[in-house]
């Protein structure tokens, strides 16, 4: 595979009218300053992409659209930064702010690197821009497009974890698309409005602290990075594990309606009639998932292992905060090391991993706002003690196939900053009630989850 970069460009916000933005961290955004950055790749097919038209017709339009969208976005524009008579950070936007777009060509197979099949982890990483963090300063979002000549193009976007979740970070790409295929509809007029629902909303002052969350959250990242001063203002991230070198793939693995309806009456054959269970079809697929990765790490049935996932918590607040809420909003949930391997990897394993997710997903309504910093803790705390911890990126609810710039929905979408338990989640493209669910890890490793996977099925 060989990767050219033409060009790394700053795009600024237009119209550029804005003063200085500075937005204050809340307790949600805080405990992400510990990761690494969100990285997702977008693949959109097209009839015609050879390099002229796409650099003549595609690019601008694709960079216009971006600049139109980018001031209701401003955040995406700014650093992280930490001022040391500050008690917490914030995101500072100033008037020159833009973000970094990388321009790349690759001659790599785009049909395979866009399928559910496995992929070279590596040539999926080239697909995504650099997001540099420091102690002093870490950057809020990076862009790259990449051109195939004539198969198609990527978007790779790296957004750091504490200026936005999930929901965010797509009703962005949804944003750019809108404001893209409008402007082609338009014949090119300029005419560039976003709808309600695509129009973040900024106010941070909606997130109440009376009870000094933040200060926790603030105490727990300081001890996560081994600072005993409990002083420092560094933003440089927990190093991330070694990726494993050249035999770590990608692949997708597919859950229909049809497979997780089946799924769904093995529960309701298998489990106490007594239990009224929640068999939604993220509970159903995070559970089958869950346990084809316990079984496939095997080892000692009795070693404790640990799972989660996070919520958003917009509708569940009191007051609730708008859907459109820009940041973070999301509340941990989990099963911490109060299970076994055993008690997945058994005949019942599934049953059970649907009921303890139920469980976690029916006792979120009752969850106290002022828990939060506890569970993230505990969750923190079981990374380091668990024999295996799962987690979930994603969701069955962002619609990230619904992002079309003009030129058709993505043919794929990828979540790239997973890898071992960490599964990722979105609803499957061309199906209604089916599910994709991501996973990074060693070739041999993941080919004995996909044969679990799909004999599971039978």
């Amino acid at each position: 595979m060989t990767m050219h970069v033409v060009e790394v460009s700053r795009v600024t916000p237009s119209p550029n009218s804005f003063n200085s933005l500075k937005i204050p961290l809340t307790f949600f955004d805080l405990p992400w300053l510990v990761f690494n950055p969100v990285t997702r790749v977008f693949f959109y097919r097209l009839a015609e992409s050879t390099h002229e038209h796409f650099h003549s017709f595609i690019l601008p339009n694709l960079k216009l659209s971006l600049s139109h969208v980018l001031p209701a976005y401003l955040p995406l524009c700014g650093h992280i930064t930490w001022e040391p008579n500050e008690p917490k950070p914030s995101i500072v936007v100033s008037q020159n702010a833009a973000v970094s777009l990388t321009i790349a060509e690759s001659d790599a197979d785009f049909s395979l690197l866009s399928s559910y099949e496995q992929r070279p982890a590596s040539e999926l990483h080239n697909l995504l821009p650099e997001l540099p963090v420091s102690d002093d300063s870490a950057t809020a979002s990076s862009l790259q497009i990449t051109l195939f000549p004539e198969k198609g193009f990527s978007i790779g976007v790296s957004a750091h974890h504490a200026v936005l979740d999930g929901k965010t970070s797509t009703m962005f790409i949804k944003a750019w698309a809108y404001l893209s295929k409008q402007h082609l509809e338009e014949n090119g007029a300029v005419f560039f409005s976003l709808p309600e629902t695509l129009t973040p909303s900024l106010n941070r002052s909606l997130i109440k602290d009376p009870t000094g969350l933040g200060e926790e959250m603030i105490k727990i990242v300081r001890s996560l990075k081994q600072d005993n001063t409990n002083a420092s203002t560094s933003l440089t991230p927990i190093p991330a594990l070694a990726s494993g070198g050249d035999d770590v793939v990608f692949a997708t693995l597919v859950l229909s309606r049809g497979d997780v309806e089946r799924l769904r009456e093995r529960v309701k054959n298998e489990s106490n009639p007594s239990h009224l269970l929640h068999l939604s079809t993220f509970v159903i697929s995070y559970a089958y998932v869950w346990t084809c990765l316990v079984k496939a790490r095997g080892g000692n049935a009795e070693r404790l292992v640990t799972f989660l996932f996070v919520a958003d918590f917009r509708e569940r607040l009191d007051p609730p905060l708008p859907a459109t809420y820009f940041g973070n909003c999301m509340f941990p949930a989990g099963s911490y090391n109060s299970k076994t391997a055993g008690d997945f990897a058994g005949e019942g394993g599934f049953v059970t991993a649907v009921e303890i997710l139920s469980g976690l997903v029916k006792g979120l309504s009752s969850r106290k706002m002022e828990t939060v910093a506890e569970e993230f803790k505990i969750s923190f705390d079981c990374l380091a003690v668990t024999s295996q911890f799962g987690s979930l990126a994603g969701s069955t609810r962002l619609g990230v196939y619904e992002s079309d710039f003009g030129w058709g929905r993505p043919v794929k979408v990828d979540v790239v900053s997973i890898e071992g338990n960490t599964i990722s989640m979105a609803e499957r493209r061309d199906e209604s009630g089916g599910i994709e669910l991501g996973l990074c890890m060693k070739k041999a490793d993941l080919d004995i989850v996909r044969t679990l996977f799909h004999n599971g099925l039978q």
